[in-house]
């Protein structure tokens, strides 16, 4: 699947919306900056996210975000202006489609593409717990 879609915002950062084209396979989500890049300038894999449709400014929007762990960051990489890659540092995506037709496509297939992985919910759940022990 390719379409245009437009990144609202980052990791609870207000910024200008980006555009970007998306891929969607091998249960990834990869972002190009332009329709013509040979390479993503980012991928953000699909395992134990979820996703929903929020209110946004921008019509049409929803965002990948993981459920009960609302400050943890998303497993995702992108590639700087200077060819370095980095982690991502977003606890949510945050994405605009043009019409609500596209959003509603888009939506499903990401769902239908999203896997569960049970080892990390145990680990997502033992550092919650070891977390909450540190606090007490």
């Amino acid at each position: 699947m390719f379409f245009a879609l437009r990144k609202c915002n980052r990791g609870g950062r207000e910024t200008l919306p980006l555009r970007r084209w998306f891929i969607l396979t091998d249960n990834c989500l990869y972002y190009f900056e332009y329709t013509t890049d040979k390479e993503p300038r980012g991928i953000i894999p699909l395992e134990n996210l979820s996703i929903r449709e929020v209110e946004d400014k921008k019509p049409n929007c929803f965002e990948l975000f993981i459920p009960d762990n609302k400050d943890q960051v998303i497993k995702a990489c992108k590639t700087e202006a200077d060819g370095r890659v980095v982690e991502g540092n977003h606890t949510f995506y945050r994405i605009s489609a043009p019409t609500t037709e596209e959003k509603d496509v888009w939506m499903n297939s990401i769902k239908a593409a999203i896997s569960r992985d049970p080892f990390y919910d145990m680990l997502a759940a033992r550092k919650k717990k070891v977390s909450s022990m540190k606090r007490h």
